[in-house]
């Protein structure tokens, strides 16, 4: 989750350059991302997960700095927790299904347990992509894209955009495309973006999200157990877990 990131700095230095090339697999559904520079997204990402923001260094490691992580965990854990005490509709989505799940199905039974009330849009919904059968199915209260035979990883912000048209979520907690639909369509949303993912941190610093969480977003489920802890804490502190 923190330590030594997946990506290494090309792989991160790669894809920040194709966010500010306005490479549509980079921008989450996201619009008004336009005149970045390469420098100051790298330096957005380093502050968000505490490496060094140096651009002459571009070969190496990404070391993310778990403190970082658990402080924009818990700052995650107190919007879910007002979410909770004021009953709001919440919606929860992931397009990494081999690693987030546990997590989101985690928190989806916290925030019902404490009030809240989690939305399911367009469950089962089929639609046809460019040939490819798609559907929108819920894991434990967890959206994900998936061809009907398995979960996808996806980057993209179309099964977002159908399910906003159903529902009025008052948060969403997602990550991908998934949250950038919804940021993008206005909706308070808390998130979870890997270290070579930067347009969540972009919007964030635009004003338009809340909080993100910088961390691994594809290790082993089990690993997320610290950062679920984080989260849950302000439920406690408020009484509500």
């Amino acid at each position: 989750v923190a330590g030594v990131n997946t990506h290494d700095r090309p792989n991160v230095f790669w894809k920040i350059k194709r966010l500010v090339e306005g490479d549509p697999d980079s921008l989450f559904g996201l619009t008004g991302l336009e005149g970045l520079r390469f420098e100051e997204v790298l330096a957005l990402m380093a502050q968000a997960g505490g490496f060094d923001p140096d651009p002459s260094l571009k070969h190496g490691l990404v070391i993310v700095d778990p403190d970082r992580v658990l402080e924009a965990a818990s700052e995650v854990g107190e919007r879910l927790g007002a979410a909770a005490e004021r009953g709001e509709r919440v919606l929860l989505a992931t397009g990494h299904p081999t690693g987030l799940p546990i997590l989101y199905q985690a928190v989806g039974e916290l925030l019902t347990e404490a009030g809240a009330k989690l939305l399911r849009p367009l469950e089962g919904f089929t639609w046809n992509d460019g040939g490819r059968r798609r559907q929108i199915r819920y894991f434990g209260g967890v959206a994900m894209l998936t061809d009907r035979a398995s979960a996808l990883h996806t980057h993209r912000s179309e099964a977002m955009e159908r399910m906003l048209v159903e529902a009025e979520p008052e948060l969403v907690f997602a990550d991908h495309g998934f949250a950038g639909a919804a940021i993008e369509a206005g909706i308070d949303t808390v998130s979870i973006a890997d270290v070579n993912d930067p347009a969540l941190v972009v919007a964030r610093q635009q004003g338009r999200a809340g909080a993100v969480i910088v961390m691994d977003d594809n290790v082993q489920p089990e690993a997320y157990w610290p950062v679920f802890q984080s989260m849950a804490e302000p439920f406690r502190r408020r009484g509500l877990a």
